[in-house]
């Protein structure tokens, strides 16, 4: 590893009337990344059956004059969003029950964001699994660290680590790991969202990222990243060759309508999703798939995952994004078991965080990191290396 930084959204507290399960709502709508890796919703990953669990009921004041209660309830609950709210709303995890509604027995009603709140009005976040603890504990897990020093952390995260607690992911967490690592540091508090991950990767990607020790670093961090200041760069290993030595990716990003555990593109410029921007350039083509740098403008949910399957090249042993399937190539049995064997040498998407880069928030120097391919995609690139080798030497394979 060699050497050479989301800032939270912390509305004041108001009073409310709450049922015990206020946390679960804080959990769920915090959004303390401006760099867009904290996209996916946690309510909307649900175990599919069809029940609603109360997490939050409020019940508005008698003065409050009438707003909308999404712009209402991001002003009372604590480090939500609007537009996290304005999501719940649209799925129908928000309901209401009016004075009229009790007086006539009738049960609350879900509404729209754009709903216009009225005082004695109860407001109850309704979401599709039940509550959950959300409080991180420290666990003791090894951690790979490339850089730390009073203010910031640089983490090499391996694959099939998920970096933050979520639906079905409550332990062995990166942000568990950080806990027990900065057990001893007082001012350091895994709980509060002024502190700690700055961005993410996902569970199954491995590579670099960035801890904030301090509410400090964080917001200077999080302004590097949300001005896209930062330099990152990711390795893939992809489907298909391109007849382009490097190319660029401009599409918006945004869930897939039939698959919301997938993102999908969009045209530039369209309402649906966000803007997002890949660079890509080829590094080693072995015929049937290709090596590819890609660095980023934007920081998306899957972006690089989404992007690249977009322009027909998923990312090799990609599931969700359909690359865990033979795409290209013979249909010889040969070849069929050489890639079953590269599956199962990296049975997750070949995609890998290589360099990081930032301005260190307090002493404002640069700082370059560097991470090797970890060990299942390195042996992945060998193995494609050593097919290129025999069939450009004519030895039957």
């Amino acid at each position: 590893m060699t050497a050479s930084t989301t800032e939270p959204m912390t509305e004041p507290m108001t009073a409310f009337t709450a049922e015990p399960t206020t946390a679960s709502m804080t959990a769920s709508m915090t959004e303390p990344m401006t760099d867009g890796f904290d996209d996916m919703l946690l309510f909307d990953e649900g175990d599919g059956d069809d029940r609603l669990y109360e997490h939050l009921r409020m019940v508005v004041d008698r003065g409050q004059v009438s707003v909308r209660i999404d712009k209402y309830m991001s002003e009372h609950v604590p480090h939500s969003s609007r537009n996290r709210i304005q999501k719940a709303a649209d799925a129908g995890f928000i309901r209401v029950l009016t004075d009229d509604d009790v007086r006539q027995g009738r049960e609350a009603k879900a509404v729209k964001s754009n709903y216009k709140v009225r005082p004695g009005d109860t407001i109850l976040l309704m979401l599709n699994r039940p509550h959950y603890d959300t409080t991180i504990e420290a666990e003791d897990i090894p951690l790979d660290v490339a850089y730390e020093d009073d203010q910031v952390l640089v983490i090499n995260k391996p694959a099939g680590m998920v970096v933050h607690p979520g639906c079905g992911n409550f332990h062995g967490t990166l942000v568990n790991a950080v806990a027990w690592h900065l057990r001893d540091l007082p001012s350091y508090d895994p709980n509060d969202p002024s502190v700690g991950l700055v961005h993410r990767i996902d569970k199954d990607t491995s590579g670099l990222l960035v801890i904030a020790k301090t509410p400090e670093a964080k917001t200077e961090l999080g302004a590097q990243f949300f001005n896209h200041d930062t330099h990152r760069s990711y390795q893939a290993l992809v489907w298909g060759n391109f007849s382009e030595d490097s190319g660029r990716i401009e599409g918006n990003i945004a869930r897939d309508p039939r698959e919301r555990q997938r993102m999908t593109v969009f045209p530039p410029g369209s309402e649906v999703g966000k803007p997002a921007v890949t660079h890509y350039r080829v590094l080693e083509r072995y015929g049937y798939t290709t090596l590819v740098e890609c660095r980023l403008e934007t920081g998306r949910t899957h972006q690089i995952r989404a992007h690249m399957k977009h322009i027909g090249h998923p990312l090799f042993a990609d599931e969700r994004y359909g690359g865990m399937e033979l795409l290209r190539g013979e249909r010889t049995a040969s070849y069929k078991a050489f890639i079953q064997n590269c599956f199962k040498l990296c049975p997750r998407q070949a995609l890998h965080a290589r360099t990081l880069g930032f301005v260190h928030p307090a002493t404002g120097q640069q700082l370059d990191f560097t991470a090797p391919l970890p060990p299942d995609m390195a042996a992945l690139i060998e193995k494609w290396r050593g097919l290129m080798a025999v069939r450009n030497s004519g030895t039957p394979g």
